[in-house]
């Protein structure tokens, strides 16, 4: 069974998985409060489905980008888990598990999170054969920004406040907006791309496992 925690933004997401099934799944916005909801969210899931860190042989990690407070909590505690059960740890990119609820489309894909003050990162993402491709690097950008140099038709997911949505949505010929609940980044997601690195072999040295960081001028906020 592959444990997935998310702790990129003020979201907190926990996924049990194995290989077939989600068995739990939780979602909830903590206010930035990790440090004191992620054992007892983590205790309560399992609890519910009745198992314990002893069923547990993987663990997937959401890396960023995110708010720097919020992924160093998170990070911090599943390389805790990793290195204290001997068990795999595999990375993901945040966006990446935004981009992978969206079906593919012949479209571009932009999949954003919230980066504070305004702002949103960013990574735009080609249909490939495989799946969502990341067509670039993440960016910090925002709904301004993104909406101006928007001139062919494209998806856009991820968290968007109402006033992100209000933007972009003027450019309704060229925009598909993923609707609120299409937009919640699910930890089973999340679960099922680590499961299928895990098995492929691609995992993580919880040592040196590192989250993704967007620098801009002034820091991004925790």
């Amino acid at each position: 069974m592959l444990l997935a925690i998310d702790t990129s933004t003020a979201q907190i997401g926990l996924a049990l998985y194995d290989g077939a099934t989600v068995l739990a799944e939780l979602v909830c916005t903590s206010k930035l409060r990790h440090t004191q909801e992620l054992a007892p969210a983590l205790a309560g899931l399992l609890a519910r489905c009745g198992k314990t860190m002893q069923d547990v042989e993987a663990l997937g990690a959401a890396i960023g980008p995110g708010s720097f407070t919020s992924l160093r909590v998170g990070l911090a505690f599943v390389k805790g888990l990793a290195l204290a059960r001997h068990i795999p740890l595999i990375g993901v990119p945040t966006l990446d598990v935004v981009a992978a609820s969206v079906p593919l489309d012949n479209r571009k894909l932009a999949a954003v999170l919230q980066a504070g003050r305004g702002r949103l990162a960013l990574v735009w993402y080609k249909p490939t054969e495989n799946g969502w491709q990341a067509d670039g690097p993440a960016r910090v950008t925002t709904a301004e920004e993104l909406e101006k140099k928007i001139r062919k038709p494209v998806l856009i997911c991820g968290e968007l406040t109402a006033d992100d949505r209000h933007i972009l949505a003027r450019k309704f010929k060229n925009v598909r907006l993923a609707s609120p609940a299409q937009c919640v980044r699910r930890p089973g997601i999340l679960a099922e791309i680590a499961w299928q690195k895990w098995q492929a072999g691609k995992t993580d040295s919880a040592a040196s496992l590192a989250p993704i960081y967007l620098h801009v001028a002034g820091g991004l906020p925790a």
